[in-house]
């Protein structure tokens, strides 16, 4: 049986989103859930290395450990790491996949679209319960053509 979701989202960045979830986790799994946090896209320098070895957001890992559960690059299978103004190092499913200007990060929206809803897919098919975290706000219509982390389908 598929994992049930639960989406939280907020009016911007630095709204508490990754500390409610935290805390979802950790009133789920204390309900006896089996329960996974999902953020498909983070942008952050605060990276931590998995038990595999593999790097994604501190965040996704310490939302890991509040539902008792090892961290897995599911959980946050793309990390954008900023190096420079509109210049990020991309980490997809906890490997570099290169060095890339935020203008040449669009073209690889499709690609990393299926990345994220593939590791969705695994996170459902493990788990009782997966607690995804947007970015930033749903509000922002001027983000959201591009966007990978909001309710929305491949076509958009």
């Amino acid at each position: 049986m598929p994992a049930k979701f639960v989406m939280v989202q907020g009016t911007g960045s630095s709204v508490g989103k990754s500390v409610f979830v935290t805390a979802l986790c950790r009133i789920f799994a204390q309900d006896g859930y089996r329960t996974a946090p999902f953020k498909s896209q983070n942008i952050s320098l605060n990276a931590g290395v998995t038990p595999d070895g593999r790097e994604m957001g501190r965040t996704q890992i310490v939302q890991a450990e509040a539902a008792g559960v090892a961290s897995i690059v599911e959980m946050n299978p793309i990390l954008l790491k900023p190096e420079a103004d509109h210049r990020s190092q991309l980490v997809v499913m906890g490997r570099p996949a290169g060095n890339l200007a935020s203008k040449a990060y669009a073209s690889r929206r499709t690609r990393l679209w299926g990345t994220s809803t593939s590791a969705l897919d695994t996170l459902s098919s493990q788990y009782d319960v997966v607690v995804e975290e947007g970015a930033g706000s749903p509000a922002e219509i001027n983000l959201r053509k591009g966007a990978i982390v909001f309710m929305r389908s491949p076509s958009t």
